[in-house]
């Protein structure tokens, strides 16, 4: 899958929309998947073809693109933005000097921005990089969009990339060319975690960090009867209110359900080749309200 590029300039403004929209659906079949795999993953609660997921969740977020940022307002009690900002302010990009990040399903941008902000505002940094790449062609337009109104609109700081986190083109995403990769509220919606896992160690140069933020399971049993309760009963009706989109919403809540604790995936990340803290809070990852979403970092080694 060829990625897209569409840098934050007047000529790629011209170029943004019709690629975007002309673009082949990353669901469609080709000679090469056409064929059933046999294998499955998990789509929320349900079972599917591994080969299926893909296209399931574009539809997902092909729907809440527009109302991304209500959709993690109504999955984290609006404390999402505290959280993006804990994750940026903790790996302090610009400390050492200008970098080069890539920030996958990082479409809307909001991640990305935090990154350059940081940079500027406490080192002085101008010249830090941000690649956003996404597999869904209407996240990047929103993010597009969010980017027209900042100071990095028409610079070299920031490029739009549609490219499918498991498989980045080794052509445009070399070996050991990043600096960082960040990974926020995305991870989860990949149908092979240890793929994407895999493509991040390949993209990092040596020394380079890895940093996720996910929603994670609560260790707390009343906290986690609170939320379990607020999500299945109250999330869902948030979709249908605010969005007319309860099945997006559904799969939101049940897609947190079914990603591994913060110890599984402390060592998928290990697995991965990356060197972690230790396996507990403060170490491999950092909870952030009890644990409801978790900052996991891991360093190339």
């Amino acid at each position: 899958m060829l990625g897209r590029v569409f840098p934050c300039a007047k000529r790629a403004n011209r170029q943004l929309f019709a690629p975007i929209l002309l673009r082949k659906n990353h669901g469609q079949a080709t000679p090469s998947s056409s064929q059933s795999s046999g294998r499955t993953a998990s789509f929320g609660f349900r079972t599917v073809p591994e080969e299926s997921k893909e296209t399931l969740v574009k539809g997902v977020f092909d729907s809440v693109a527009s109302n991304y940022d209500l959709m993690n307002d109504a999955s984290s009690l609006g404390v999402h933005r505290l959280w993006k900002d804990t994750f940026v302010s903790a790996l302090r990009p610009g400390r050492k000097g200008p970098i080069r990040c890539i920030d996958v399903a990082g479409g809307t941008g909001d991640i990305a921005l935090r990154i350059l902000d940081h940079a500027r505002e406490e080192y002085a940094d101008r010249e830090t990089t941000v690649e956003i790449v996404d597999i869904n062609a209407q996240m990047l337009r929103e993010g597009f969009r969010r980017f027209k109104k900042t100071m990095y609109h028409n610079t070299p700081q920031v490029s739009f990339h549609e490219a499918n986190a498991q498989e980045l083109p080794p052509a445009q995403f070399e070996d050991n060319s990043y600096d960082m990769y960040t990974i926020a509220f995305g991870i989860r919606n990949c149908t092979s975690v240890p793929a994407v896992l895999k493509e991040a160690h390949r993209v990092l140069k040596p020394g380079g960090t890895f940093a996720c933020l996910e929603f994670s399971k609560v260790g707390n049993p009343l906290l986690s009867a609170l939320y379990d309760q607020y999500s299945f009963s109250v999330i869902p009706l948030l979709g249908t209110i605010l969005a007319g989109d309860r099945d997006s919403y559904q799969y939101l809540v049940e897609s947190i359900r079914k990603f591994p604790s913060q110890p599984e995936f402390a060592g998928m990340i290990r697995d991965a080749g990356f060197a972690t803290g230790e396996d507990h809070d403060g170490g491999a990852w950092t909870d952030l309200w009890g644990g409801i979403a978790s900052i996991h970092k891991g360093v190339k080694v």
